[in-house]
């Protein structure tokens, strides 16, 4: 799987999650390494650094939400090809700045 310049939207969130669906996710493949920016919502600027390994992404993140606090942690995630061909990413997050873990998932956005 390719994630070089794609584009996703949160389609769902966890109740403790800080995403929303204003929050846009760009990511940049290289390899196997993955670098992604994202905000909306009530996060000013994120980034993730991590893995690609199949249909398995692993990264940590950290963010600046609008209350001016800094939060991050760590994420597991599964990759989905959709019938339409897109593709899903469903994110188990778990908080190293803040108690709690939880599951978001994003869908790929064409180009805009």
């Amino acid at each position: 799987m390719n994630l070089d310049r794609t584009q996703f939207r949160v389609s769902s969130t966890a109740a403790n999650g800080v995403v929303s669906s204003e929050t846009r996710l760009a990511v940049t493949q290289r390899g196997a390494r993955i670098l992604g920016r994202y905000g909306g919502g009530s996060i000013l600027r994120g980034y993730l650094v991590g893995t690609l390994s199949g249909t398995v992404l692993q990264f940590r993140f950290t963010q600046r939400e609008i209350t001016g606090q800094i939060h991050g942690g760590r994420s597991v995630c599964e990759l989905e090809r959709l019938a339409n061909g897109q593709l899903r990413l469903h994110e188990h997050f778990t908080w190293t700045t803040r108690v709690g873990a939880g599951t978001n998932t994003f869908d790929q956005v064409g180009e805009e």
